[in-house]
């Protein structure tokens, strides 16, 4: 059942999770050989783990732990992880070769590039999934031309554009850039690296998720030593890949104490929330303009592949105004004494946001009991990018834009 606190402009689902889905190609061995293939990349280091002991203690749990992509391969996000992947994998089917021992340097060799021959990449992006794959066709000798939304910040077409991409901004929303793009592709004999899997391609969206759980895969590693494994994890959604990828991969690792997964989405955004509170089981898109300073989250319909893991696992589905991410950010931005500090764009720190409302606000006591949130609570989140629009950047930390509700 849809609830909401109005006066915070929140709406959830809180859900019972059936936990029946299961696929190889997120076990901890799959895991393992995607983060085998990243580490072959020149420059690959694996992203902090941070932990926030003044923060939790203020707030009244257990532990709060943020894996930081904001640093992933110089490129601020981890977008690039599933793109890098994937084209990987197109490649060494495109040439017949076994994914067993993939090396991204053989890959990026000059025989590889004159087997392979001329290869375009497209997609459509936010700014972070469209930079990745320009950096992976950069680096493997292919072109690539990227479609971007209506709004699409300057600072991210810059960025794409200087991996050699053609980028073209269009005046379509998010979903229907994704619907060009696709067309494209087919009209121009283009290779589609997006991760949907409405149509077309099945292996490159699953492939796209897969490179995403590199991300879970050294969280693992970076947590275990201290044997306890999370109780929560809070997860931000557009589409859903990543969401999906990390629940799917944790959930099989913790089988035994699956921790609470909570999908966290903008307000104007929830094609998720929209499809959990529609109770049939099958994804739900949502219309419109999406806009949300969570550029990377504006999406309107999920990835069916995506939501199948998501509707199996999720404890709640979250909408939040932009206040809420802007509020995340400023947190991270000016840690408590003795607790690090995090670079978090909009898209990464709305989970942190959310948490403080959870903590602080009694408004929030019934989602905080539904969650279960207390001082026993373990609580794991990704901030998945940097300042990717430095000048918003600026203006919430230093002028308070996007001022928290009363």
């Amino acid at each position: 059942m849809l609830q909401t606190i109005s006066k915070h402009g929140i709406r959830y689902v809180l859900a019972v999770p059936t936990g029946q889905w299961r696929s190889e190609d997120f076990s901890a061995a799959a895991a393992r050989r995607v983060l085998g293939f990243h580490r072959t990349i020149p420059g690959y280091q694996p992203t902090r783990l941070v932990h926030l002991p003044g923060l939790a203690r203020r707030w009244g749990v257990g532990e709060i732990l943020v894996k930081d992509e904001s640093t992933r391969f110089g490129l601020e996000a981890f977008k690039v992880l599933g793109g890098s992947y994937a084209v990987a994998r197109l490649m060494c089917r495109r040439l017949g070769i076994e994914p067993a021992a993939l090396d991204f340097n053989e890959l990026a060799g000059d025989d590889f590039r004159r087997r392979i021959g001329q290869m375009t990449l497209v997609t459509a992006t936010d700014g972070n999934h469209g930079r990745g794959v320009a950096w992976a066709a950069e680096q493997m000798g292919l072109k690539a031309v990227v479609y971007m939304p209506k709004g699409s910040v300057q600072s991210r077409v810059d960025r794409i554009r200087a991996h050699g991409a053609t980028v073209h901004v269009t005046d379509l929303n998010y979903d229907d850039t994704v619907r060009l793009a696709g067309r494209m592709s087919h009209e121009n004999g283009w290779q589609a690296i997006q991760d949907t899997a409405a149509e077309g391609d099945a292996d490159i969206p699953r492939w796209i998720m897969q490179g995403y759980t590199t991300i879970s895969m050294e969280a693992i590693d970076q947590m275990a030593g201290k044997r306890l494994p999370p109780t929560h994890v809070f997860l931000q959604a557009g589409v859903g890949s990543f969401a999906g990828a990390m629940v799917a991969h944790l959930a099989g690792v913790f089988n035994d104490e699956p921790p609470r997964f909570a999908v966290v989405e903008p307000t104007r955004a929830a094609c998720l929330l929209a499809s959990a509170a529609a109770g049939d089981g099958r994804p739900h898109a949502v219309a419109g303009d999406l806009d949300t300073i969570m550029a990377g989250l504006a999406c309107g319909e999920p990835n069916p592949m995506a939501w199948e893991i998501l509707r199996e696992f999720s404890s709640a589905y979250i909408s939040c105004d932009d206040y809420v991410a802007a509020n995340g950010m400023r947190i991270l931005a000016n840690p408590l004494a003795g607790d690090e500090r995090i670079e978090a764009g909009e898209s990464g720190a709305v989970g942190i946001g959310l948490l403080d409302m959870l903590a602080n606000r009694p408004d929030f006591i019934a989602l905080k009991t539904g969650l279960d949130i207390g001082p026993h609570a373990r609580i794991l989140f990704f901030n998945t990018e940097g300042a990717t629009d430095p000048e918003n950047y600026r203006e919430i930390l230093w002028h308070g834009k996007y001022p928290i509700t009363t």
